[in-house]
């Protein structure tokens, strides 16, 4: 299963999480923000972990610390927590919110599983929150078959020495630049897309997201059929599949 970061909801504030070891891992500095609104929620768990060690109790033991996004597009080494750590740091956090945020933990935990066990669980629940954002169903089928397509030339990117998220985002904008003209940097400022954390594929119309797809999709064949290996020749191959799609 290769699972990139991602974001999941809590009453509108954003929590950052990853899988890591088989399991979801979430950011407990954006979790100690949710349940207490604290300006300062890195503050907050730094004296919070103070308090339990001089109780003899060491909260931090129950996190790891992985590298996730941040604000400024960088990514950090961030104390994260799995499901059943993050149960008992709630527990030390005094909040109205703390209930609440335990039974939506457990269901996003629960969510995953069965996600895992039926992949398509997934997928029906992407399609009910693209509909409930109102989008028609003629988009939200294509926007679903595209993360299908995007799934596919990220694997076979993976599978040949292409590693970091910079050299995914490269061989995309190389993709997107040969086939729309613009990077998707330039892409989003085009669509006038200002906050950083959002999806320029959300914001395409039907006929962008087909090139898209026929971009990515190119580029997954010629890959494969030249076995290109390593990040130039991807670089060529993601180059050319964008030109083919350009030409349609």
């Amino acid at each position: 299963m290769k699972e990139k970061n991602k974001l999941v909801v809590f009453q509108d504030k954003k929590i950052r999480r990853i899988w890591h070891n088989d399991d979801w891992y979430f950011s407990v500095i954006d979790v100690v923000q949710v349940l207490t609104d604290s300006n300062n929620p890195r503050n907050y768990w730094s004296m919070l972990k103070k308090r339990e060690e001089c109780a003899e109790i060491k909260l931090s033991t129950n996190c790891v610390r992985l590298k996730l996004h941040s604000s400024d597009g960088k990514s950090y080494l961030t104390d994260c927590a799995n499901t059943k750590s993050l149960f008992r740091i709630i527990q030390s956090i005094p909040s109205k919110k703390a209930e609440p945020f335990k039974k939506w933990l457990a269901q996003v935990g629960y969510e995953r599983i069965e996600e895992i066990e039926n992949p398509e669980l997934g997928q029906n629940r992407i399609k009910k929150y693209y509909e409930i954002k109102g989008y028609p169903k003629e988009w939200v089928d294509k926007r679903l078959r595209g993360i299908a397509v995007r799934q596919e030339l990220t694997d076979e990117w993976n599978d040949r020495e292409i590693k970091s998220e910079k050299e995914f985002a490269i061989l995309t904008n190389e993709i997107s630049k040969a086939t729309f003209g613009k990077t998707v940097g330039e892409y989003k400022k085009f669509k006038q897309l200002q906050k950083k954390n959002q999806n320029l594929r959300d914001h395409m119309t039907d006929l962008e997201l087909i090139f898209t797809m026929l971009g990515e999709k190119t580029t997954t064949e010629i890959t494969k059929e030249r076995n290109s290996q390593g990040f130039d020749e991807c670089k060529d191959s993601a180059t050319e599949g964008g030109e083919a799609t350009k030409k349609h």
